[in-house]
């Protein structure tokens, strides 16, 4: 099934149906009153992951695409007084199974509101073009676009050696995990994060994004090449001053996925455009897979996606950042991060200009 064709479909189900939420506490479906983020930005394809537990199972709550539309939530998803979509998330709250960091966050989902495509299924996933059976996907490549702002990151830091201190991911495209990785693919890697990091006493902070070599997580060449845009990357603790991007500053980015490769712009109205490409079937180097990830399911995120982690140990993720779980403390505290978009698209790829 092609983008074009969920869409259609998705549409169709929105169109016809009436969505209502029994959502407890302080997760609750907008008012005529109080403008959701659907109404202002489509969501059609979106499903987030917040950092609540509405039910206490001790996991973030997933809201689905349907329950998406019309929902807001106060404090970690909401349409401030500009009409910007906000994320927010606390360095302390529940986190998925595979991550020790917090994140309001969206998911795409291609399948839109049709559920009878399951969300690993190829339906609800894109490709790029030289994938085996890649036109049994939902897409083959695709396109997101943000324009966005960083309001905060995490001010404190148990470890601020860590590279993850101070820092938070805005857009990145994931891959599956697959049960089996006898094909060389489906270890769950990060082909592109986008990463915002300033440190509490710099004017400005960096925008950099990593590219995680495709290998299993117990092979020692699993890890991130960090590529600068705006200032530096996380292994220079400088102060990027002039050359980089302040809280508050508005800069986008694309992350153009046509056929084969990763075609990315970044633009700030102060420091101008930057293009950027990477191959996803060719190693990044001698130590990556030979085939990047050309036998993987891919899926785009956006939000935030807190990379302050309260977890303590040797582990370079680890920052042990603080965080009590209680929202109004830790925001008080300066212990959380934060966005706001002023622009989110996606949709299918376009050639390289």
């Amino acid at each position: 099934m092609n983008f074009a064709k969920c869409l259609k479909k998705s549409s169709m189900a929105l169109a016809g149906s009436a969505i209502a939420l029994a959502i407890p506490f302080s997760l609750v479906a907008a008012s005529d009153t109080s403008p959701a983020p659907s109404d202002a930005f489509d969501l059609g394809f979106w499903k987030i992951t917040l950092p609540t537990d509405r039910n206490n199972d001790k996991k973030p709550d997933d809201i689905s695409v349907s329950e998406l539309q019309g929902f807001t939530h106060s404090d970690f998803f909401f349409l401030d007084d500009e009409g910007r979509l906000v994320f927010a998330a606390p360095n302390k709250a529940p986190t998925t199974a595979n991550s020790t960091n917090t994140r309001s966050e969206l998911r795409q989902m291609l399948r839109g509101t049709n559920t009878r495509i399951g969300t690993h299924e190829p339906g609800n996933n894109f490709a790029v073009e030289a994938r085996k059976s890649s036109d049994k996907f939902g897409a083959v490549g695709g396109k997101l676009e943000a324009t966005l702002r960083v309001d905060h990151v995490s001010t404190n830091a148990g470890d601020p050696s860590k590279r993850p201190a101070f820092s938070a991911v805005v857009g990145q495209i994931h891959a599956l995990k697959y049960k089996s990785t006898r094909s060389g693919f489906g270890y769950g890697n990060e082909p592109i994060k986008i990463y915002y990091k300033k440190f509490p006493e710099h004017e400005t902070g960096s925008v950099f994004w990593t590219y995680e070599r495709n290998l299993a997580k117990d092979d020692p060449n699993r890890s991130d090449l960090a590529v600068p845009v705006f200032g530096y990357t996380w292994d220079n603790d400088e102060d990027p001053g002039a050359n980089g991007i302040a809280l508050g500053e508005d800069f986008s980015y694309t992350i153009n996925v046509h056929r084969n490769t990763m075609y990315l712009t970044f633009h700030n109205e102060r420091l101008g455009t930057i293009q950027q490409t990477r191959s996803l079937i060719r190693g990044a180097d001698a130590k990556d897979n030979p085939y990047a990830y050309g036998g993987d399911s891919l899926y785009f995120k956006a939000g935030i996606y807190n990379q302050c982690s309260t977890r303590t140990g040797t582990s370079s993720w680890y920052a042990g950042c603080p965080g009590t779980g209680d929202w109004e403390q830790d925001k008080a505290d300066g212990n959380y991060a934060q966005a706001s978009f002023s622009h989110l698209a996606v949709g299918p790829s376009t050639p390289p200009e």
